[in-house]
């Protein structure tokens, strides 16, 4: 049986001080991409992602409450979270702009359901919008993975509010 835990204890610190707490663990970054109705096409940087399960596969990742794009990613069946490799800095910093077209200049192919893979990227798993559970300022997208590709590639990594490049030591 589940049940709610109260409350946390009232805390010391504000939001700037749990952001920066939370600059110190590094992540990946995701460029997640999905079709809209009218046949275009949305994609837009996270790094909030994770694995979830391995039977089903099961991956997650976040969006703010706020963002224009949830009303399209809570109603659409699919999406494709895209893993960055190191070289792609360019293409996290375009799909995190408010461009209107971020697809300009992009190369791409299609899923299987028409969504897209952005080329070049390490790994992509095109997803079943399984759930959605709103929590605090953000809904956590859950994703059944259909299909997914990789290619090993060094990571783009975002740490500290800024993207760290592979090192000479590395033979990147």
């Amino acid at each position: 049986m589940h049940t709610r835990s109260p409350r946390a204890a009232k805390r010391d610190f504000d939001s700037g001080h749990f952001r920066n707490a939370l600059s110190q663990f590094a992540t990946g970054v995701t460029v997640i991409t999905t079709r809209l109705a009218d046949g275009s096409f949305l994609g837009l940087t996270a790094s909030s992602f994770n694995s979830v399960s391995l039977d089903p596969p099961l991956v997650l990742w976040s969006l703010g409450n706020v963002a224009s794009s949830m009303p399209v990613f809570s109603g659409n069946s699919h999406y494709v979270v895209n893993i960055l490799s190191a070289d792609q800095m360019h293409l996290a910093e375009q799909f995190a702009s408010r461009k209107k077209n971020r697809f300009e200049g992009v190369d791409f192919s299609l899923s299987r359901t028409g969504h897209p893979i952005l080329n070049g990227v390490s790994a992509w798993f095109e997803c079943h919008n399984r759930s959605r559970y709103p929590e605090g300022d953000h809904v956590i997208f859950v994703g059944e993975v259909e299909h997914c590709e990789f290619t090993p590639k060094p990571p783009l990594v975002f740490h500290a509010g800024d993207f760290l490049l592979p090192s000479a030591k590395s033979g990147q």
